[in-house]
C-alpha cells in the first residue's frame, strides 16, 4: 500500500485526503465535512503538530519531496479546521451566511 506521509507520521494516513495544496480547496473540504469528520481529523493531527513543525523546519523547500509536501499541506488543513473544532463547533464561520473570502496569492509549495 502506498503511503502519503513520511513514516514518522503514519498515524495521519487515514486523513490523506486532507493533504490538499490550496487554501480554497482546504476551506471547501472543511465546509463539506461533518463535525464528526473534523473532530476525527483534528484529534489525529493536533497531537502531531509540534513534532511535525520541528520535522518540517529541517526540510528544504527547494527540493521538498511529495511526502513532505503532503505533510505540510495536512498541517495547513489543521489550521483551516481548528476554529471550527475549538470554538465554533460547526464547519462554517457563525453568522456569515454565504459570505466567503478567496486567497488571491498562495505560497508555491
Amino acid at each position: 500500500m502506498a503511503t502519503v506521509f513520511p513514516p514518522e507520521f503514519a498515524a495521519l494516513e487515514p486523513f490523506a485526503d486532507w493533504a490538499v495544496p490550496t487554501e480554497k480547496a482546504r476551506y471547501a473540504k472543511r465546509i463539506a465535512s461533518t463535525m464528526d469528520e473534523l473532530d476525527a481529523f483534528y484529534a489525529a493531527a493536533y497531537p502531531l503538530l509540534a513534532s511535525g513543525t520541528e520535522y518540517l523546519r529541517n526540510v528544504s523547500m527547494t527540493d521538498i519531496s511529495e511526502a513532505n509536501k503532503h505533510l505540510l499541506w495536512v498541517f495547513c488543513a489543521l489550521v483551516t479546521v481548528a476554529f471550527s473544532v475549538e470554538a465554533w463547533r460547526q464547519p462554517r464561520v457563525p453568522d456569515t451566511g454565504a459570505a466567503s473570502i478567496d486567497a488571491v496569492v498562495e505560497p508555491a509549495v
